[in-house]
């Protein structure tokens, strides 16, 4: 008989878009399983559940006696830290990985919980008494135990087409073929705090010939749903679309049916090459107007602001609305970010 061949090797498994706002991934924590739909983020990096379906102890569960709390940008978990049998697909079960049981939470309606991503460093802080801990994520886990090659993880998302489909995957310990010849790798920022996320350098945001920043820090993460910029960059975004103006309903950017047609495209300027956000990408589809509290018949823009202005080194997020237009990489072996066109 032949053996097995347990040797590392690249593994995908499947992301959901829901409620056109998020992406999700099922997985199972114990033994036997308990399944749970968490949302998919790259700029936290702490794995909970219980937010929506309570945590389930088994025989696989250990609880360490740490507290854990982390706070978003929307949104906070406290909880208990358990090892446990996590597992994320075929050949993709970890052994003792930490995961937080949720037991007082806010602001995750529909999920329950998080499949946290981020860095490592980013799980700094968020234990009590072991403050100064760092917790590995599934990455990390997946690298360790030999499950796969590398501390890689590919995400390739896209335009939904439907609430709740199955338009994307994650691909743990490296890249999915038919994007890597194309793939611009751009280091880590040193730039703080965009640093301690997948954070990078952008030299230039264009709105047609209009330029909004130069030489600028921030973020890629999959679990924000928009795409944010400084609020005085914000302001020549909206400038340049005569008429626009916040929605006070929605709190998006409403753009007049008479610039719809007129929007032009915004470059970023990455690693020395031009990643665009067409005028679709820009815009929320009609048949998804409703589902972000929007007006049928109205427009509106995936572009937003993020509240404050420039110069403290976190002056954009690029969202889910970004992502789903390029195949994204985050090396953790080799602290870069990666970006591909799909």
């Amino acid at each position: 008989m032949r053996a097995q061949d347990t040797s590392p090797s690249v593994k995908s498994i499947p992301a959901v878009n829901y409620q056109y706002v998020q992406y999700t991934a099922v997985i199972g924590v114990g033994s036997p399983a308990t399944t749970y739909n968490l949302v998919i983020d790259t700029g936290s990096s702490n794995t909970f559940v219980g937010t929506g379906k309570p945590f389930v102890k088994t025989k696989t569960s250990v609880r360490t006696g740490q507290q854990v709390y982390v706070s978003y940008g929307s949104g906070y978990f406290g909880g208990d830290e358990y090892l446990d049998q996590v597992t994320l697909g075929a050949g993709l079960v970890l052994k003792n990985q930490s995961i937080g049981a949720a037991t007082s939470f806010a602001q995750f309606p529909g999920v329950d919980g998080i499949l946290g991503v981020g860095p490592t460093l980013l799980t700094q802080g968020t234990l009590y008494p072991g403050a100064d801990l760092e917790i590995p994520t599934v990455v990390d886990t997946a690298y360790t135990q030999r499950l796969v090659p590398d501390r890689v993880l590919g995400v390739a998302l896209a335009p939904t087409t439907s609430n709740n489909s199955v338009n994307g995957a994650l691909t743990f310990g490296g890249v999915e073929q038919r994007y890597a010849a194309g793939i611009t790798y751009v280091p880590v920022t040193k730039t703080l705090p965009s640093g301690y996320y997948w954070g990078l350098n952008v030299s230039s945001l264009d709105y047609g010939s209009t330029n909004l920043f130069k030489n600028d820090a921030g973020i890629v993460d999959t679990g924000t749903t928009l795409v944010y910029i400084a609020d005085n960059f914000f302001a020549k975004y909206r400038a340049a679309i005569p008429g626009s103006a916040i929605d006070p309903i929605t709190g998006l950017l409403e753009v007049p049916a008479s610039q719809a047609s007129t929007i032009q495209s915004l470059n970023f300027t990455i690693g020395g090459r031009a990643f665009t956000l067409s005028a679709g990408a820009q815009l929320i589809p009609q048949s998804e107007v409703a589902a972000y509290g929007g007006r049928n018949g109205h427009y509106y823009s995936y572009i937003g602001p993020m509240g404050s202005d420039s110069g403290a080194g976190f002056d954009f997020v690029l969202g889910q609305k970004f992502l789903e237009r390029f195949y994204s990489v985050y090396d953790t072996t080799r602290n870069r970010v990666g970006l591909s066109d799909t």
